[in-house]
């Protein structure tokens, strides 16, 4: 069990690390104020579209999966069976 609880313990650091790395290379959400009145131009329509295969959608769908992963083993090793 406690060779078992350092790899888990190994894993949690290392994806914490992931987590921290993947938060800072996103870019920041800046709206215009065409946002505010709900404006949108062609290029923001045709760029909502295709989010999710640019690198900004990738790098979101990969901090959600790894926040869960965190989660997960968070509460895997909080359980007093370890």
């Amino acid at each position: 069990m406690t060779v078992l609880k350092t790899i888990l313990m190994i894993v949690f650091i290392v994806i914490s690390i992931a987590i921290t790395v993947i938060v800072l290379l996103q870019e920041g959400k800046q709206a215009g104020l065409g946002s505010i009145s709900g404006q949108t131009s062609n290029n923001e329509s045709y760029w909502n579209r295709n989010k999710k295969h640019s690198k900004e959608g990738i790098l979101v769908r990969v901090t959600s999966a790894l926040v869960v992963l965190f989660f997960v083993l968070a509460a895997v090793l909080n359980i007093g069976s370890f």
